[in-house]
């Protein structure tokens, strides 16, 4: 004796309802996958690093606020507002830049 009701179907609208979330779903996961992929085919390998100089050697007094680089030189800003430029191989100072406020 078993005396469960019997499950009734699902209405026509739930039916959709339901498909679309599921396909909703798997579109989602399915451009996850595409973004982490497309990250790691795009990263840059690490063999072609920039040179880096050991260390740098600021003037007297100076405190460093910002650094960059490019392919041959580096930038360090500093709180006294003077852009440095350093040689990225041997450290030596090229240029400085006074920016005036």
């Amino acid at each position: 004796m078993d005396d469960s009701p019997e499950p009734e179907a699902l209405p026509p609208n739930l039916k959709l309802l339901r498909v679309l979330v599921t396909v909703l779903m798997v579109t989602m996961i399915a451009g996850f996958l595409v973004i982490v992929a497309l990250f790691v085919i795009r990263m840059p390998g690490g063999g072609d690093a920039l040179p880096l100089p050991e260390a740098l050697v600021l003037p007297e007094g100076a405190q460093a606020t910002a650094f960059t680089r490019g392919r041959d030189w580096v930038a360090v800003v500093t709180e006294d507002d003077r852009i440095l430029i350093y040689d990225a191989g041997t450290g030596a100072l090229r240029q400085t830049v006074r920016i005036e406020r």
